[in-house]
């Protein structure tokens, strides 16, 4: 349910006001909470930077907010606390199975999948994670990034080709979209006549609600499923070949869940690190005058999406493991704490107003932070993958041009996920 004209409610009692999918058992106890913001609706998606600076100005670095139905939760915005409760795992764990307000949460929630308990590394803790994590670093750090680069640059190619003689491409359809699971879904031992469906099947996921979504990610799990049985009798140099091999001793369902990880996690957040650099390259004049050969351009375009534009731009998140008081704010044990890496990134305590751009700065929290960050080698990977996606095409399409104005452009609905629906250029056909 969503209420396009009422982004900012009462307190968190207004949960259960009519209509609502928590009515009843959420009432009694936020009836003192303060005045909470919806973290939905067309308001956010078209200027989650202004909602992140109100909400700010009224709560401090920790924010009370609605999630989709109205239900409750925290927001992280501060980059100090981010930084605090990502670091305090004892305060703050990763499984969602102590949200207080699971019996109040519907069946078709749109958020269920994000945080339904799953066996899988991200809300793992203690020495599970540690075991899991350590095989998943291991494994990705095997990675040789020379011949991933190579691998982007063929497949970068064949996408350009495609539509290089056209004059014009949606850069986010037509490639960015394309490219992450072309590369990864190879590097996971997905058969190349399988991998446009895996890529259909990824961008349902993402992208619709409801039954269609699950429908989606069950046959994400199968494919996925089925590219690792075929590297139990047939090894090979790749990603599920590596994990069933390692000495860690994975049981196939736990390697079955690291491989969805490992796919699910490097699709669309390269997707929109790849799109939102694009953007800046092509609507910012600080990078548009050396498009055509300033390579040093491109890595601080890529970078200043991590600051300004995060692909990942919130998460949910952390769960309190007990009550306790975070930035004067009444945390209560079980409560859900969303975390905001964009607007930590953009915390005027870290970045004043005298800020002169990150440069060479990578202290952002795009990839998280704490022992659940996103793993080191996953982010070389994924940085390999996008700078060499921005990198080709502009050698191949130097003259290439934003189609629309800038405004025109349209950011998709989601509160988690900071990426394009499309971006249209021109450019002379070759």
């Amino acid at each position: 349910m969503t209420h396009p004209h009422h982004d900012r409610v009462g307190p968190w009692a207004a949960a259960g006001t009519a209509g609502s999918a928590t009515a009843g058992s959420a009432t009694a106890d936020a009836a003192a909470r303060p005045a909470a913001i919806r973290l939905y609706g067309p308001r956010f998606q078209r200027n989650p930077a202004q909602v992140f600076r109100e909400m700010r100005r009224a709560h401090g670095p920790v924010a009370p907010i609605l999630l989709d139905g109205d239900l409750p939760a925290w927001l992280v915005l501060g980059y100090r606390e981010l930084h605090y409760v990502t670091s305090n795992p004892e305060l703050f764990g990763r499984d969602p199975s102590r949200w207080r307000l699971w019996d109040q949460v519907p069946a078709d929630w749109p958020l269920r999948t994000l945080v339904q308990p799953q066996p899988y590394l991200a809300h793992l803790e203690g020495s599970a994670y540690e075991r899991r994590s350590t095989i998943v670093n291991d494994v990705l750090g095997e990675v040789d990034l020379f011949e991933l680069r190579m691998l982007c640059e063929r497949v970068c190619d064949q996408l350009i080709d495609g539509f290089a003689g056209r004059g014009e491409a949606d850069l986010v359809a037509d490639y960015a979209q394309a490219l992450p699971i072309l590369v990864i879904g190879r590097m996971a031992g997905v058969a190349e006549s399988v991998l446009p469906d895996l890529l259909r099947t990824l961008n349902t996921s993402a992208n619709a609600a409801g039954p269609e979504a699950v429908e989606a990610q069950v046959r994400f799990a199968t494919m996925i499923g089925e590219a690792l049985a075929a590297r139990k009798d047939n090894p090979a140099p790749d990603i599920p070949s590596a994990l069933l091999a390692h000495p860690g001793k994975l049981t196939d369902e736990e390697a079955h869940w690291d491989l969805l990880a490992i796919v699910g996690y490097g699709q669309q957040p390269t997707t929109d690190w790849i799109g939102n650099t694009l953007r800046l390259m092509l609507t910012d004049t600080r990078f548009a005058i050396t498009l055509s050969g300033g390579r040093r351009s491109v890595g601080q375009a890529l970078n200043e999406v991590l600051w300004e534009d995060a692909p990942l731009q919130n998460i949910a998140g952390r769960w309190a493991v007990r009550s306790t008081q975070l930035a004067g704010q009444h945390v209560q044990a079980g409560d859900l704490l969303v975390l905001s890496f964009t607007a930590a990134n953009n915390d005027p305590q870290v970045r004043p107003d005298s800020f002169e751009g990150p440069g060479g700065n990578h202290a952002h929290m795009a990839f998280g932070h704490g022992e659940h960050r996103c793993p080191y080698p996953a982010q070389e990977i994924g940085e390999t993958i996008a700078r060499t996606a921005v990198e080709v095409l502009l050698d191949r399409l130097p003259d290439a041009t934003l189609a629309v104005s800038p405004d025109a452009l349209v950011w998709r609905p989601s509160p988690w996920i900071r990426g394009l629906s499309a971006l249209p250029v021109h450019f002379s056909p070759a």
